[in-house]
């Protein structure tokens, strides 16, 4: 079947709608139609660094639409219903079998099907696909039972889209990782989508929040969802003083989202004798202080997509924006598909928090 697919050719090359051509679904395996995919950091830092041994690729990791059609096999799905797509795991591996899919052994998530064969073309050559899953940059996509999440019919496409990385990444940092009790010190390092939707989360669980963003939107955002206060980093000499200044003593839970060194390092000072910090931003290296981590008995840790069961979230997230519970309107910028570099652009510039290209899904674009 011929869709349209917005297909990277050379290494941090730009996106181009074009032509090709989907296979149909085998075991396992759905056609979902996408009515809405998120842009994720994940995806433009991914096609900056992508091997030339992987191209031409479709990218795109936050897809939302309606299951065209089944691969044998498959249970619990069928067509017409709406989803949100996810990452992939493999439900057998010791991590999957122990309710931490997001680091499933199996891996993958980088790749396409198992024995290589692909599931896009291009006049007759493969295009790499089965990007997380996915590659839901593309008019239909090939997902898999496993990462298809069912999600209400009234939940809007450009909604249900970010459910599956970016909000779930944010939230369930703080409800299935971080976990911070009542009073507790919260500080938020980056105020993009999944730093405020862990300023959401952090918030409802009645911790007392500090967000750390340069851009005045973004914190004044941060504020209308419950902070307590901001920092602009850009215009304060010491934002670990800054930061206790405001929580008057030092931060219990820190999050970065940056994968930035002055960041983390702000982190580690402002952090409470036996805090933590959790990190989410993808990053490469990170230097801190041994000494001073050790005499304050901090613990560190990465996190993957919030360390979430993405069945189990994603309904949950669903029904809490249903409710008014997560205004994740506030978010959200929307693009025609068409326009896919340009709100790539906007991401990168920090214009928009969330941008989410639209298909056919009845929703107006707002750029």
């Amino acid at each position: 079947m011929q869709i349209d697919a917005a297909v990277v050719s050379t290494p941090g090359g730009p996106f181009e709608v074009t032509p090709i051509e989907i296979d149909g679904p085998r075991a396992g395996e759905v056609l979902v139609r996408m009515r809405a995919v998120g842009i994720c950091h994940t995806d433009l830092g991914m096609k900056a660094t992508w091997s030339p041994r992987r191209l031409p690729q479709v990218f795109g990791h936050e897809g939302a639409g309606v299951v065209a059609a089944v691969g044998p096999d498959v249970e619990g799905l069928e067509p017409g219903q709406t989803v949100s797509l996810t990452f992939r795991s493999c439900g057998h591996c010791a991590q999957c079998t122990d309710a931490h899919p997001a680091y499933c052994t199996a891996g993958l998530n980088m790749a396409g099907r198992p024995d290589g064969t692909p599931t896009l073309r291009r006049a007759g050559e493969p295009v790499f696909g089965g990007f997380f899953g996915q590659s839901s940059f593309a008019t239909y996509a090939i997902a898999h039972v496993d990462n298809a999440i069912p999600v209400p019919d009234e939940v809007p496409a450009r909604v249900a889209a970010p459910l599956g990385c970016g909000v779930q990444t944010g939230y369930g940092t703080v409800t299935q990782v971080v976990r911070p009790a009542p009073g507790s010190t919260v500080t938020i390092y980056g105020a993009g989508s999944v730093g405020l939707c862990a300023v959401l989360a952090a918030v409802r669980a009645g911790a007392d929040v500090v967000a750390v963003d340069p851009i005045a939107a973004r914190r004044e955002l941060a504020v209308k969802f419950g902070a307590i206060g901001t920092v602009d980093p850009t215009t304060v000499d010491d934002v670990a003083r800054e930061v206790r200044s405001i929580h008057r003593r030092g931060t219990d839970h820190g999050i970065d989202t940056t994968a930035r060194q002055d960041v983390f390092t702000a982190a580690v000072a402002a952090a409470e004798p036996r805090g933590d910090i959790a990190l989410v931003g993808i990053g490469r290296t990170l230097e801190f202080d041994v000494m001073r981590v050790l005499y304050k008995g901090l613990s560190i840790r990465g996190v993957i997509e919030g360390d979430v069961v993405a069945a189990d979230i994603i309904p949950e997230l669903a029904a809490l924006y249903l409710t008014g519970e997560l205004p994740l309107d506030d978010l959200i910028t929307t693009y025609p598909f068409a326009d896919i570099e340009r709100a790539a652009a906007d991401s990168l510039a920090g214009t928009t928090i969330k941008p989410v290209l639209l298909f056919d899904s009845g929703d107006t674009a707002d750029r």
